[in-house]
């Protein structure tokens, strides 16, 4: 039997890519966003693998009408089988230059779409016991950089919630699945509509890599359902980066964020962005960066790696053990040496 999938923010970007990778699986798909336009498109890139879809206008930041998404997609489609929170907006722009209604949608978007997204998809799995629920992260929800503060806000909140219904979900025995997925920067749409407050056109930090390659990362993360998964090595090394060396990785965004998260081309202080409504027309899953993506991305489980580093400082350990084992073995053998072997004596001369 075919899986039921939800996935907010399918219109555009990561959300639509994972929309058509799990349509290639076989699964039908309900997909959540804004847009009208874009949502359109993307159910007709689903339905083209021969599954059901079922674009649904809503805004993710409304939890009455999230909620009534989840209620039409279990009576058109069946029950909800795995629900992916990817809806996002942002603001790039210095905290003293973002206004607080800004703060407040990119906060209502990013952190409580998630939440609403997660509180429905809960409501119809928790009396059947069964279902995955994947929350797309960042690697900005572990390290923050300028310019980005509300999101990177929000994406840190949602690392926090998760965490603790986790510890729900385990202490009630639930079946139901709970992982979250770390993401590199992507080649979307999002550095084109998002509001942009700084003088030259927003970019991903570099490296860039496919929505699509993403997305099946993602999908992987809704199939065997670990604690997290960081996907990419640029991931990897700001998480690690951080935990490790925190003072060192301000320093170097202080100094080098800026530069990243620009290009050199001027931005349009008139061009419409998609932080209150949507932007008509469809751009698709991907961004304006394909020259510059890499196709193809790697997930680390965390949890391996830190098995793995676990394994390494116990090999460690025991090598430590056994020199030292050997070295108290060759003072002992010394010391009996010196013990039953007769004093050295001077020569003497007559």
């Amino acid at each position: 039997m075919a899986l039921t999938v939800v996935i907010t923010g399918a219109g555009a970007g990561v959300g639509r890519a994972t929309a058509v990778e799990f349509a290639r699986r076989g699964a039908h798909v309900a997909l959540l966003a804004r847009g009208r336009e874009r949502l359109d498109a993307a159910a007709r890139e689903v339905r083209a693998h021969g599954v059901e879809a079922l674009a649904i206008p809503v805004d993710v930041a409304d939890a009455a009408a999230v909620d009534e998404a989840a209620a039409r997609v279990e009576r058109e489609l069946g029950a909800i089988d795995v629900w992916v929170n990817v809806a996002m907006a942002t603001v790039f722009a210095p905290v003293h230059a973002i206004a607080p209604d800004e703060f407040r949608r990119v906060t209502e978007v990013t952190y409580l779409g998630q939440v609403y997204g997660t509180m429905a998809a809960l409501k119809r799995m928790r009396p059947r016991d069964r279902g995955t629920i994947v929350q797309v992260g960042s690697a900005l929800s572990y390290r923050a950089i300028p310019l980005q503060s509300a999101y990177c806000g929000a994406k840190f909140a949602i690392r926090g919630f998760t965490d603790a219904l986790r510890s729900e979900l385990l202490h009630d025995k639930s079946r139901v699945r709970l992982t979250m997925v770390q993401l590199p920067a992507v080649n979307t749409p999002q550095f084109d509509w998002a509001r942009n407050k700084m003088p030259r056109r927003a970019q991903p930090v570099p490296p860039i890599y496919q929505p699509e390659a993403i997305a099946r990362e993602i999908v992987r993360a809704a199939d065997r359902a670990p604690r997290e998964l960081w996907i990419g090595y640029p991931a990897l090394k700001a998480i690690i980066g951080t935990l490790l060396l925190p003072r060192v990785a301000d320093r170097m965004l202080a100094e080098d964020a800026y530069g990243g998260q620009m290009t050199q081309e001027p931005s349009d202080p008139h061009r419409p962005d998609n932080l209150f409504t949507p932007v008509p027309g469809d751009p698709g899953a991907h961004g304006r960066f394909d020259r510059r993506a890499h196709p193809r991305v790697i997930g680390f489980d965390p949890a391996l790696l830190r098995a793995g580093a676990l394994l390494g400082l116990l090999g460690a350990l025991a090598g430590a053990f056994a020199l030292g084992h050997i070295e108290a073995r060759a003072t002992a053998r010394s010391a009996a040496r010196r013990t039953l072997s007769p004093p050295l004596r001077r020569p003497t001369h007559r």
